[in-house]
């Protein structure tokens, strides 16, 4: 065997340094996503990116076709909501976006985040078995064993993904943050959790990121079939019941330093949370940051909730 140059063998021992995060497996993704009918067309694995949502927004401007996929080990500069970071350690996790072409009225193209949170949460259940719920708009929550909540945590439940969708080009581009395999000394605030600690019978990346692929390609036909209706293709419904909003007195932070408060009762039509104030008056709330006040009352546990073949 051909000794490798010092600076070769840096480069593998850094590639391979924690074995417990090993690489995605590209090929055996394309493999399994990529197919003739199929709403996925292409499937990129980098190692590290800025922005995969940045990236595949600039490959959107420049002709890429609807189902392209890409997918980073590291994201330097990973984006949420309201423009807050999203780090994790190289490989801790999934950081993905997708670009869709949808054909329904614009004017429902604001369900896709929900749409997205709902496969998304559906597909970890399945796949990770954990007890996962939506956050509006668009946070995706665990529940942490007392254990692992942390010595300040008055409540076990965190946020361990987030999804931010942009325009691009013709398109949506949806981007995708998933904390897998994260230990709470890597968690970067008090709020955050991972599918480990949350008790995951899983955190083999290749098998959950395929998962949610196909949820989400589930999901987004059904509501394409419906032409967008969230009410035909049962999304509405779906998202309503693994939403931990409603049932919960919650303050929404909205544009302009401005605040509201009341219970969230609903979401409406068009995906915006419906507040009951105090003076009566049922408020919806289309942007904005949500804080839960207080804990929601239990929820009956989460059927099937994905649509029919």
């Amino acid at each position: 065997m051909t000794p490798q140059p010092p600076e070769n063998r840096d480069k593998d021992a850094g590639r391979w340094s924690d074995l417990g995060r090993p690489p995605l497996n590209a090929t055996a993704l394309r493999r399994a996503l990529v197919r003739p009918g199929a709403l996925w067309t292409s499937l990129d694995v980098v190692p590290a990116t800025g922005s995969t949502n940045t990236d595949l927004a600039a490959r959107a401007a420049e002709g890429a076709a609807e189902g392209a996929v890409l997918v980073a080990e590291e994201q330097s500069a990973g984006r949420g909501r309201l423009d807050r970071a999203w780090s994790a350690p190289p490989r801790s996790g999934l950081f993905f976006s997708v670009y869709l072409t949808p054909h329904v009225p614009v004017e429902r193209w604001g369900w896709l985040p929900l749409l997205t949170g709902v496969a998304t949460a559906t597909a970890l259940s399945r796949t990770a078995g954990v007890d996962t719920a939506l956050k509006w708009p668009n946070d995706i929550l665990v529940t942490l064993p007392e254990d692992a909540a942390g010595p300040e945590g008055t409540t076990a439940e965190r946020k361990v993904g987030g999804i931010l969708a942009e325009r691009a080009g013709p398109g949506v581009v949806v981007g995708i943050g998933l904390n897998v395999s994260l230990t709470a000394g890597e968690l970067p605030v008090p709020t955050a959790g991972s599918l480990a600690l949350a008790g995951a019978r899983s955190t083999d990346r290749d098998p959950l990121l395929r998962a949610v692929l196909r949820s989400l390609e589930e999901w987004y036909a059904a509501w394409q079939s419906a032409d967008g209706d969230p009410g035909a293709s049962r999304l509405q419904e779906a998202y309503a019941a693994g939403c931990a909003t409603l049932g919960r007195s919650v303050r929404a932070e909205l544009p302009g330093d401005t605040a509201l408060t009341g219970e969230a009762v609903a979401i409406d039509a068009d995906g915006r949370l419906v507040l009951a104030t105090a003076d009566g008056v049922q408020q919806p709330v289309g942007a904005g940051d949500i804080v839960h006040l207080r804990p929601a009352a239990p929820r009956r546990p989460e059927g099937d909730d994905s649509p029919e073949p």
